[in-house]
């Protein structure tokens, strides 16, 4: 997965009552907030609202039949007619989406909207000057998200069944790798994290889901948590591989991050596999209906003090434990609530999140391991599962 900075969070205009009148206008293949509000997976911008407690969601000809059919709204409208009526209100300019937009403010009485800060920046200002009132946000526009239903945290696992496809993909090839030169080789050709990956997204197709930016890094690469790494793959070197598949039936994404060394590790490497996996436990250990998140990234970084693994910056980049411990997960990769030492955020039952403590240190390799589990009353549930065997001799 993407790893989160430790920054604060936005801070923006209002905050969401579940009476408020609220507008989206995205498509729902890539913004996790419409297809969670529409409960249908279309890839062009559409408009949705909820007012008076009803979600309303307006589609083109192409997508009008099946939202009826499918959508999660209360009411479907045609987007073709409103189009029209919008032509004769403003004759002298083509319609668009604000226009749409005031016709059905209109119709409701509704004068002011609130919209999520991703917003787009064009037909909000088209929105103002209409002379409709638009607030943003403050945080999430959906915060109901952030507690996972049974049904949602089924479709998180099957997302996590996916990534751990994945991952086993990378396991088996670098076991049957040859080590040769220096390099490893598979099916008589050298080992690269582009094969690696192709493999790892190869049988995550297979098994219902899409994997994009899958992370195969050795070395010193897997040093920067973003590298995806490239080229050829060394033995007796850390490999991160970190998958994050979303399960094309539910739009659900699973999560899984496993470190692994084709070879012999060394003494320090073992050593620091061991330090991320046990700040991983006492992390778990942690995480319960109303802890603090904070207090969740505190108890991994005080394993790595206690066993004199320093965190600085340096002039070539940060080294040691430089990202928070984990983040939400559902329809986005990442959503809320953080756990990290920069933000005060308190857990509550029915959340899902990732917890992926992580070394760097160029020269000796990288470690990080992340699992997915969902916040209860006492110990969290766990969404994922894979083995943590790394050292593949």
């Amino acid at each position: 997965m993407r790893l989160l900075p430790e920054t604060n969070l936005l801070s923006c205009v209002v905050s969401i009552s579940s009476d408020q009148a609220i507008l989206l206008y995205a498509d729902s293949a890539r913004n996790g907030d419409m297809r969670y509000f529409s409960g249908l997976h279309v890839p062009d911008p559409f408009i949705a609202l909820r007012i008076g407690g009803r979600k309303i969601g307006v589609f083109n000809a192409l997508e009008f039949g099946r939202a009826r059919k499918e959508a999660a709204l209360d009411e479907v409208l045609a987007l073709e007619p409103l189009r029209d009526q919008a032509r004769e209100r403003w004759p002298s300019s083509p319609p668009g989406p604000a226009e749409i937009i005031l016709l059905i403010a209109e119709r409701h009485v509704v004068d002011r909207l609130t919209v999520p800060q991703d917003f787009p920046a064009g037909l909000f200002e088209r929105l103002r000057r209409r002379g409709l009132t638009i607030e943003v946000a403050e945080g999430p526009i959906l915060p109901e998200r952030e507690f996972k239903t049974p049904a949602e945290a089924r479709a998180i696992r099957e997302g996590n069944r996916i990534a751990a496809v994945g991952i086993a993909a990378a396991h088996r090839v670098l076991a049957q790798s040859k080590i040769r030169a220096n390099r490893l080789h598979h099916d008589g050709d050298v080992l690269t994290s582009e094969r690696l990956k192709f493999a790892i997204e190869t049988a995550c197709l297979e098994a219902g889901g899409v994997s994009l930016d899958t992370i195969a890094a050795g070395g010193d690469q897997g040093c920067d948590p973003h590298h995806r790494g490239t080229g050829p793959l060394r033995p007796n070197q850390l490999i991160i591989v970190d998958v994050f598949p979303r399960a094309q039936k539910s739009g659900y994404h699973g999560d899984m991050t496993r470190a692994f060394l084709r070879g012999r590790a060394s003494d320090a490497q073992h050593a620091l596999v061991d330090a991320v996996r046990t700040a991983q436990l006492a992390a778990l250990a942690k995480i319960r209906d109303g802890a603090n998140g904070r207090d969740v990234h505190h108890a991994c970084t005080a394993v790595f003090a206690a066993r004199g693994y320093e965190t600085k910056a340096t002039p070539k980049g940060s080294v040691g434990f430089f990202h928070g411990t984990g983040h939400g997960l559902g329809l986005d990769v990442h959503e809320l609530p953080r756990m990290s030492g920069a933000v005060d955020y308190t857990l509550k039952a029915g959340a899902v999140v990732t917890v992926e403590p992580g070394l760097y240190y160029p020269g000796l390799g990288a470690c990080r391991i992340e699992d997915v589990v969902q916040v209860t009353a006492g110990r969290p549930r766990a969404l994922s599962s894979y083995s943590y065997e790394w050292e593949l001799r």
